[in-house]
């Protein structure tokens, strides 16, 4: 008997995206993740409701292209990132913040 699963990889999950704007969509259940630029919303899906023991709705991606900053006369580009925002199934959040 073959084995048709993929493995799910955790490390196409970078870090979650902590700004203002994902802060507010806190209170509509939905979570930022930057993911590897490659990966596919199934992957995505797969993979977070792997690693939180949750249930997605949805997943939206995008592209985030590259922004100019400048160190004193040096000027240079953050690297590009693929964000995805995550909308969880109503009964169903991630703790971001562990509780010490």
């Amino acid at each position: 008997m073959t084995n048709n699963h993929k493995l799910i990889n955790i490390n196409i999950i970078k870090h979650p995206i902590i700004t203002d704007k994902s802060t507010q969509l806190l209170e509509e259940n939905q979570y930022s993740f930057a993911v590897d630029n490659q990966t596919n919303k199934k992957d995505i899906k797969k993979t977070i409701e792997y690693a939180f023991n949750v249930k997605i709705k949805h997943v939206n991606t995008c592209h985030r292209h590259p922004k100019k900053k400048r160190v004193g006369k040096f000027t240079g580009y953050k690297k590009k990132y693929k964000k995805a925002i995550i909308t969880l199934e109503n009964n169903y959040t991630i703790n971001l913040f562990s509780d010490n």
